[in-house]
Protein backbone atom coordinates (compact mmCIF):
# COMPACT_ATOMS: atom_id res chain seq x y z
CA UNK A 1 0.00 0.00 0.00
CA UNK A 2 2.73 2.67 0.93
CA UNK A 3 6.42 3.25 1.41
CA UNK A 4 8.28 3.99 4.39
CA UNK A 5 6.88 5.06 7.61
CA UNK A 6 3.50 6.56 7.11
CA UNK A 7 0.98 8.01 9.92
CA UNK A 8 -2.67 7.44 9.43
CA UNK A 9 -5.06 10.34 10.02
CA UNK A 10 -8.75 9.81 10.86
CA UNK A 11 -9.85 13.33 10.90
CA UNK A 12 -13.91 14.35 9.03
CA UNK A 13 -12.54 18.13 9.40
CA UNK A 14 -10.73 18.89 5.92
CA UNK A 15 -9.35 22.33 7.00
CA UNK A 16 -7.84 20.26 10.17
CA UNK A 17 -6.80 17.35 8.28
CA UNK A 18 -5.03 19.43 5.57
CA UNK A 19 -3.14 21.69 8.28
CA UNK A 20 -2.21 18.96 10.15
CA UNK A 21 -0.72 16.71 6.93
CA UNK A 22 1.11 20.10 5.80
CA UNK A 23 2.54 20.30 9.09
CA UNK A 24 3.80 17.14 9.32
CA UNK A 25 5.41 17.60 5.72
CA UNK A 26 6.91 19.88 7.04
CA UNK A 27 8.63 18.16 10.17
CA UNK A 28 9.51 15.06 7.69
CA UNK A 29 9.23 15.01 4.37
CA UNK A 30 9.65 11.20 4.04
CA UNK A 31 6.95 10.62 5.58
CA UNK A 32 3.02 9.69 3.55
CA UNK A 33 0.00 10.56 5.76
CA UNK A 34 -2.99 8.39 4.80
CA UNK A 35 -6.43 10.12 5.81
CA UNK A 36 -10.18 9.09 5.96
CA UNK A 37 -12.82 10.80 6.72
CA UNK A 38 -14.93 8.77 9.77
CA UNK A 39 -14.54 6.32 11.93
CA UNK A 40 -15.65 3.06 10.03
CA UNK A 41 -13.27 3.97 6.93
CA UNK A 42 -10.77 4.27 9.36
CA UNK A 43 -11.39 1.09 11.15
CA UNK A 44 -11.81 -0.93 7.66
CA UNK A 45 -8.65 0.78 6.62
CA UNK A 46 -6.30 0.01 9.23
CA UNK A 47 -7.60 -3.95 9.73
CA UNK A 48 -6.90 -4.69 5.87
CA UNK A 49 -2.98 -3.72 6.65
CA UNK A 50 -0.69 -5.92 6.63
CA UNK A 51 1.62 -6.44 9.66
CA UNK A 52 4.57 -5.16 8.08
CA UNK A 53 2.34 -1.93 6.47
CA UNK A 54 1.55 -0.86 10.32
CA UNK A 55 1.59 3.31 10.43
CA UNK A 56 4.35 4.75 12.71
CA UNK A 57 1.51 6.93 13.87
CA UNK A 58 -2.55 6.91 14.19
CA UNK A 59 -3.89 10.05 15.09
CA UNK A 60 -7.92 10.03 15.69
CA UNK A 61 -10.23 12.83 15.88
CA UNK A 62 -12.57 11.99 18.91
CA UNK A 63 -15.72 12.96 17.04
CA UNK A 64 -15.42 11.44 14.15
CA UNK A 65 -18.84 10.23 11.89
CA UNK A 66 -19.92 6.29 12.52
CA UNK A 67 -16.95 5.48 15.05
CA UNK A 68 -15.72 7.72 17.75
CA UNK A 69 -11.47 7.75 18.32
CA UNK A 70 -12.63 6.01 21.45
CA UNK A 71 -14.30 3.35 20.19
CA UNK A 72 -11.78 2.72 17.56
CA UNK A 73 -9.27 2.90 20.11
CA UNK A 74 -11.25 -0.28 21.93
CA UNK A 75 -11.42 -2.05 18.47
CA UNK A 76 -7.82 -1.57 18.36
CA UNK A 77 -7.02 -2.91 21.59
CA UNK A 78 -8.09 -6.13 20.28
CA UNK A 79 -5.80 -6.60 17.71
CA UNK A 80 -2.24 -7.54 18.76
CA UNK A 81 -0.41 -5.64 15.99
CA UNK A 82 -1.16 -2.72 16.72
CA UNK A 83 0.01 -3.08 20.74
CA UNK A 84 3.33 -1.25 19.68
CA UNK A 85 2.02 1.48 17.10
CA UNK A 86 1.56 5.19 18.82
CA UNK A 87 -2.00 6.32 18.98
CA UNK A 88 -2.52 9.77 19.54
CA UNK A 89 -6.73 11.44 20.22
CA UNK A 90 -7.26 14.82 18.91
CA UNK A 91 -10.15 16.69 19.34
CA UNK A 92 -11.76 20.03 19.58
CA UNK A 93 -13.04 18.90 23.34
CA UNK A 94 -10.75 19.48 26.60
CA UNK A 95 -13.52 16.84 28.32
CA UNK A 96 -11.33 15.36 31.03
CA UNK A 97 -14.02 12.61 30.82
CA UNK A 98 -13.17 11.75 26.84
CA UNK A 99 -9.58 12.71 28.17
CA UNK A 100 -9.19 9.79 30.71
CA UNK A 101 -11.29 7.10 28.64
CA UNK A 102 -8.75 7.49 25.38
CA UNK A 103 -5.58 7.30 27.38
CA UNK A 104 -7.28 4.10 29.26
CA UNK A 105 -7.90 2.40 26.08
CA UNK A 106 -4.18 2.98 25.08
CA UNK A 107 -3.67 6.37 23.65
CA UNK A 108 -0.56 8.01 24.12
CA UNK A 109 -2.06 11.43 24.34
CA UNK A 110 -5.23 13.08 24.12
CA UNK A 111 -4.42 16.50 22.83
CA UNK A 112 -6.83 19.60 22.24
CA UNK A 113 -6.88 20.98 18.75
CA UNK A 114 -5.37 24.38 18.72
CA UNK A 115 -6.75 27.19 16.39
CA UNK A 116 -3.99 28.74 14.89
CA UNK A 117 -0.98 27.24 12.45
CA UNK A 118 2.05 27.70 14.89
CA UNK A 119 -0.26 25.67 17.54
CA UNK A 120 -1.26 22.82 14.92
CA UNK A 121 2.84 22.70 14.36
CA UNK A 122 4.31 22.50 17.67
CA UNK A 123 1.34 19.49 18.03
CA UNK A 124 2.36 17.86 14.75
CA UNK A 125 5.76 17.83 16.54
CA UNK A 126 4.71 16.41 19.69
CA UNK A 127 3.12 13.68 17.32
CA UNK A 128 5.90 12.95 15.66
CA UNK A 129 7.99 12.83 18.85
CA UNK A 130 5.52 10.21 20.20
CA UNK A 131 5.39 8.03 17.83
CA UNK A 132 7.85 5.49 16.30
CA UNK A 133 9.48 7.18 13.43
CA UNK A 134 13.09 6.48 13.61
Amino acid sequence: MTQGPFIFLAEDDIDDQELLVEAFAQLDNTISVTTVNNGKKALSFLENLSHEENPCLIVLDYNLPELSGAEILERLNRMKRFEEVTKVVWSTSNSPVYEQLCLELGAKAYLVKPNDILGINRLAELMLQLSTVK
